[in-house]
């Protein structure tokens, strides 16, 4: 759901001049390019992969789909500043999501360019390799704790989603991140900063000497990333999600270079929006119980969703899971804050708001 008031659709990126998602190597500060490659099936267009020379040869900040044109692009544009596939030394992977990690896998290992990727990650990449021994899609038991058995039914009768056959894919990183560490890039010093939440191994790397932050999914300039969409799952995503939130606020004032949309001057200012949003959207889900004890899903129909305050049942179903999945996120926050009681049911949790 949008929190900013410049869509992701028309945003100008002020390092190209251009819509964000523009073909083209964008030089972002000296040394830093950043790429934005194409997603096949995402309302976002793009996601951005960021280039760091070093006298040693590239350091890429994301590596996008392992996908033929992305694959085709990202060569051209590495091209027009002078470089190749071979130059690229190392992947620094903001999270698991395809779109961020596969492309890395492939050149990593096609390459020899080393691959580093959150250790929290690895529930996930381990479900990810072992895809043979799923007989039902994996967020089937998310959805149906959600109170979404229907579309639970749904993701497994339709084309399977997450059905990604090519080991190479989804290959072991040659370096786990645990922790908040730094890492050298040539003259540079990145704080690799772990800020759990969108998934459960999400990292940001701040160049603070620069006054940049690669921010992943974790602090977009337009849009909220969501939450809940994880599996295996978490007790805790949103609770995890605001605790990296503040933990970035605590950094310096950054300019964000985001993995998807422009990039943007304040990550304070973005911060703070994002909480401010989550906020507003806890007091609407706790507001939606008095309608009395609910489903996540049930919850979810009382509330608007994107930007334009559509109504749950406009969404398309992949979009209605994710809603779900995201309100249940909610409620499991105002529970652990005493605000709502939850009761296990065979249809989904049941959430009923605490009066007094």
């Amino acid at each position: 759901m949008s929190t900013s008031s410049t869509s992701t659709a028309h945003a100008i990126s002020p390092d190209s001049g251009e819509h964000w998602s523009k073909e083209g190597a964008w030089r972002v500060a000296e040394g830093i390019h950043r790429i934005p490659l194409p997603l096949p099936m995402d309302g976002l267009k793009a996601v951005n992969v960021y280039v760091l020379e070093t006298a040693d040869g590239l350091t890429l900040i994301d590596g996008g789909w392992a996908i033929e044109v992305a694959r085709d692009l990202l060569e051209r544009c590495l091209r027009d500043v002078g470089y190749g596939f071979g130059d690229i030394k190392r992947f620094l992977v903001t999270h698991i999501h395809r779109d961020h990690y596969t492309m890395a896998a492939v050149l990593g290992k096609e390459y020899g360019a080393e691959v580093a990727l959150g250790a929290d990650e690895k529930p996930g990449l381990d479900l990810l390799n072992d895809l043979e021994s799923l007989t039902e899609s994996p967020f089937t038991q998310p959805l149906v704790s959600a109170g979404a058995r229907d579309l639970a039914e749904l993701w497994n009768q339709g084309p399977d989603e997450f059905d990604l056959p090519d080991p190479a894919w989804w290959a072991y990183p040659d370096t786990w991140l645990e922790g908040d560490l730094q890492i050298s890039v040539g003259p540079r010093t990145l704080d690799a900063v772990h800020t759990p939440g969108h998934t459960p191994g999400h990292y940001v790397f701040a160049d603070q000497a620069a006054g940049l932050l690669f921010a992943g999914d974790h602090v977009l300039p337009t849009i909220t990333p969501s939450i809940g969409f994880t599996t295996p799952p978490v007790p805790q995503p949103l609770g995890d999600f605001l605790a990296s939130l503040t933990k970035v606020r605590g950094l310096p004032d950054l300019t964000i270079l985001p993995a998807h949309g422009p990039v943007a001057p304040s990550s304070h200012a973005r911060v703070d929006e994002l909480l401010a949003h989550h906020d507003h959207r806890l007091d609407q889900s706790l507001a939606a119980l008095d309608s009395g004890p609910s489903t996540s899903q049930e919850v979810a129909r009382r509330l608007g969703w994107t930007r334009h305050e559509k109504a749950y049942d406009e969404l398309d179903e992949f979009s209605r899971g994710m809603a779900a999945m995201e309100t249940k996120a909610h409620l499991e926050l105002l529970a652990a804050r005493g605000r709502v009681t939850r009761t296990e049911t065979p249809d989904g949790v049941v959430f009923t708001a605490v009066t007094g």
